[in-house]
C-alpha cells in the first residue's frame, strides 16, 4: 500500500497516464497526417510534414514506455490482449513502420511521382493508425471473447471489426484529426493556415456527431459501462469535465486562440481516457462469455515486490521523459520555416 492505495491500482494509474500522454502526443501527428492529401501544393505538404517532423519519433517513445509498463505491471492482461487482438496490433505495427519510412524517404528524391506515393503512404498510414487505436479501445469497452485460463475463444478472423469498435475507431480518428488540425494551425500561416481553419470545422463537427453516437450506443447496449456512474453519482463530474473541454474547443478556435484550443483538445483526450478507466476499473478486460472470465488488475498484476520496485523507477524516470518532451517542443516551437534541412 502507498498512501492508502494498493500497488495494483497505482500501476493501473501509471499505465493510464502513460497511454494518455501517448494519445495526446502521437494523436496530433496522426491527425495531421490524416489531412495530408488534402494539401494540394508541394509547399503546403512540406510545411505540414515539417510541423511534426522534429517531434513525431519522440512522441512514439511514449508508446514504447506505455507498452513496456503494461507488460511489466500486468503481464497476464498483456498476453491475453495481444493474442485476442493479434490482427489489429499486427496491422498497427505495419502501418507505423510505413508511416516512419514515408516521413524519412519522401524528400530523398526530387521526383513528383516519388513524393506523391510517399504522401499517400503517410496519409493512409496515419488514418489507419488512429482508427486501429480506436478499434482496440472499442473492443476493450464492449468486451472480448475470453474464456478459462485467459484463452481467446473467438472464431472470426475479423471479429474485432464489429459495429461498436468500428464506431469508436471512427470517433478516435475524428478526434485526432481535430487535434492535429489545431496543432497545424499553431505551426502554419498563410493559405495553408486558412485552409486548415475550414478543415478544423469539419473535424469538430465530425467528432461531435460520432461521439454522440458512441455515447448513445454505449448507454443502450453496454450498461456495464455506466454502472459505476449510477452507483456513485459524484463520478458524473468526469463526463461533465469532458463535455466542457469539448465545448471550449470551438469557442477558442472561433477566436483564433489555437494554443488554448489545443490545450482543451488535449484535456478532452485525457478526460475521455479517464472516463474509460473509471468505466472498466478494477477490470482490465471484460469477457463476453461471463464475468468469471474477466481479468481484473489483481489477477493480471505482477508480484507486489515487482510493482513496488517499478513504481520507484517510474517516479524517477517519468519526470525525465516529461522534461525531455518539454525541451524538444520548446526547442522547435514557432511557425514552420522551410530551409535546406527541411523534409
Amino acid at each position: 500500500m502507498l498512501f492508502g492505495i494498493d500497488y495494483e491500482t497505482w500501476w493501473f494509474l501509471v499505465v493510464g497516464a502513460l497511454f494518455s500522454g501517448y494519445a495526446i502526443l502521437d494523436g496530433f501527428d496522426f491527425g495531421a497526417g490524416a489531412w495530408h492529401l488534402l494539401f494540394e501544393s508541394e509547399k503546403d505538404r512540406r510545411i505540414a510534414l515539417n510541423a511534426v517532423g522534429p517531434v513525431w519519433d519522440g512522441n512514439e517513445v511514449w508508446l514504447v514506455i506505455a507498452g513496456g509498463a503494461l507488460f511489466a505491471g500486468f503481464p497476464n492482461f498483456y498476453a491475453t490482449l495481444f493474442s485476442s487482438l493479434y490482427i489489429p496490433f499486427k496491422l498497427f505495427l505495419v502501418f507505423i513502420i510505413f508511416r516512419a519510412i514515408a516521413i524519412e524517404f519522401r524528400s530523398k528524391e526530387p521526383g513528383e511521382r516519388w513524393r506523391k506515393n510517399w504522401d499517400r503512404a503517410y496519409c493512409i498510414s496515419s488514418i489507419f493508425l488512429a482508427f486501429l487505436l480506436g478499434v482496440v479501445l472499442g473492443n476493450l469497452l464492449q468486451g472480448i471473447s475470453v474464456g478459462e485460463n485467459y484463452l481467446y475463444m473467438g472464431n472470426g478472423f475479423f471479429e474485432f471489426l464489429g459495429f461498436y469498435p468500428v464506431l469508436v475507431g471512427l470517433t478516435t480518428l475524428a478526434l485526432f484529426m481535430m487535434h492535429g488540425a489545431i496543432f497545424l494551425l499553431i505551426k502554419t500561416r498563410g493559405s495553408l493556415h486558412e485552409k486548415l481553419t475550414k478543415l478544423l470545422r469539419v473535424g469538430m463537427i465530425s467528432f461531435i456527431i460520432l461521439f454522440s453516437m458512441v455515447t448513445i450506443f454505449s448507454l443502450i447496449y453496454y450498461p456495464h459501462l455506466s454502472d459505476k456512474f449510477r452507483a456513485y453519482p459524484i463520478l458524473f463530474f468526469i463526463p461533465a469535465l469532458a463535455i466542457l473541454s469539448m465545448a471550449n474547443i470551438p469557442r477558442l478556435a472561433s477566436k483564433r486562440n489555437y494554443l488554448g484550443a489545443f490545450l482543451f483538445s488535449s484535456l478532452t483526450i485525457s478526460f475521455l481516457l479517464v472516463l474509460v478507466a473509471v468505466e472498466l476499473y478494477p477490470d482490465l478486460l471484460v469477457s463476453t462469455l461471463g464475468p468469471q472470465y474477466s481479468i481484473n488488475i489483481y489477477q493480471a498484476a505482477a508480484s507486489k515486490g515487482s510493482l513496488k520496485i517499478m513504481l520507484t523507477i517510474t517516479a524517477i524516470g517519468a519526470p525525465l521523459v516529461a522534461f525531455y518532451t518539454f525541451f524538444v517542443y520548446k526547442t522547435f516551437w514557432g511557425k514552420v520555416r522551410l530551409d535546406e534541412n527541411s523534409y
